[in-house]
């Protein structure tokens, strides 16, 4: 499966220990990233990440373009809510995307761990 992994900058550390208390599951998948985040993730463990921009330098928009063409499968986008994001319409672009070519979206790290559990024995 194709994963891709996003946090905005209050979720990251969140994002790193989501990794690393699943790193099992995930290093048998295909995992992308906006940039910051997989730099984060990459330093803290010793996954594989594709790394895309940045979020706010269109790296939300070259995943969405991703979930478009059908190559992602799950996306794990650990939203900080309580936040104003300079780059909201790509947040909310991306996430409707998701809906639109129904794909597995977490935007919380409860939701992002009952996901990574239903595909453990993949």
């Amino acid at each position: 499966m194709n994963i891709a992994l996003i946090a905005h900058d209050k979720k990251k550390a969140e994002m790193v220990e989501l990794t690393k208390k699943n790193y099992e599951i995930l290093a048998k998948h295909s995992l992308y990233s906006t940039g910051t985040t997989g730099l984060h993730i990459m330093g803290e463990t010793n996954l594989k990440i594709n790394r895309m921009k940045s979020g706010p330098l269109g790296g939300d928009q070259e995943i969405g373009a991703m979930v478009a063409n059908h190559k992602i499968d799950i996306v794990l986008f650990l939203r900080d809510p309580l936040t104003a994001q300079p780059h909201e319409p790509d947040v909310s672009a991306l996430l409707r995307l998701c809906d639109v070519y129904n794909v597995a979206l977490a935007t919380n790290i409860n939701t992002a761990e009952k996901l990574l559990d239903s595909i453990k024995d993949e």
